[in-house]
C-alpha cells in the first residue's frame, strides 16, 4: 500500500479493517471426559443436577450404545439398591443381548456363584461390619510390621473396640 503512495501507518489499516473481518468465536466448548460422564452414569438421575442431567443427555444423544450401556447399569444399580435380585437373571439376559465386552466380563462372574449373588441382592443382611474390622485389623498388623507376634496385636485390637 505504501508504494501505491499510502501514508498512514498500519494502526488506521488495521482500525479501518476490524469492522469487515468475521468475528472470531469463543473456543468450542470442550466435551465432557470420560470419567465425568462414567460418574454421571453412575450418580442416581433423581440426585443429578438438573444442568448436569442435560449434559448427559446430549452426550448420550450422540452415542447410542453409551445410552444402551447406561440402561443396563442404572437398572443393576436400581435391583442393588432396592434389594431386587429376582430380576437378576432378566438383567443378565438383557445385558447378554449387547454387544459390551466389559459387561459381558462382569456377567460371567456373577454367574459363576449365581446364588450367592442373588443372595446378596435379595437378602437385607449384610457382611460390611465384619469386613470393617478385618480391614482395620488388617492395617493394625500392617503398622506393626511384623515387630511382635498375636500377643501384641491382640493388646492392640481388644483395647481399641
Amino acid at each position: 500500500m505504501k508504494e501505491h503512495g499510502y501514508t498512514g501507518g498500519y494502526g488506521a489499516v488495521r482500525a479501518y479493517l476490524q469492522p469487515f473481518r468475521a468475528t472470531p468465536t469463543g473456543p468450542a466448548a470442550l466435551p465432557p471426559s470420560p470419567r465425568t460422564v462414567a460418574s454421571w452414569i453412575l450418580t442416581h438421575p433423581d440426585t443429578l443436577p438438573e444442568s448436569e442431567r442435560l449434559k448427559l443427555k446430549s452426550v448420550l444423544a450422540g452415542y447410542p450404545e453409551l445410552d444402551a450401556l447406561t440402561g443396563h447399569v442404572r437398572a443393576f444399580g436400581k435391583m442393588l439398591t432396592q434389594l431386587q435380585g429376582n430380576q437378576l437373571p432378566q438383567w443378565i439376559k438383557a445385558v447378554c443381548v449387547d454387544d459390551f465386552p466389559s459387561l459381558h466380563a462382569f456377567v460371567n462372574g456373577l454367574e459363576r456363584d449365581l446364588a450367592a449373588v442373588t443372595a446378596g441382592l435379595t437378602l437385607p443382611w449384610s457382611s460390611g461390619i465384619v469386613e470393617g474390622h478385618v480391614n482395620r485389623i488388617k492395617m493394625i498388623k500392617r503398622q506393626m510390621y511384623g515387630r511382635a507376634g498375636f500377643g501384641l496385636l491382640r493388646k492392640r485390637v481388644l483395647p481399641a473396640s
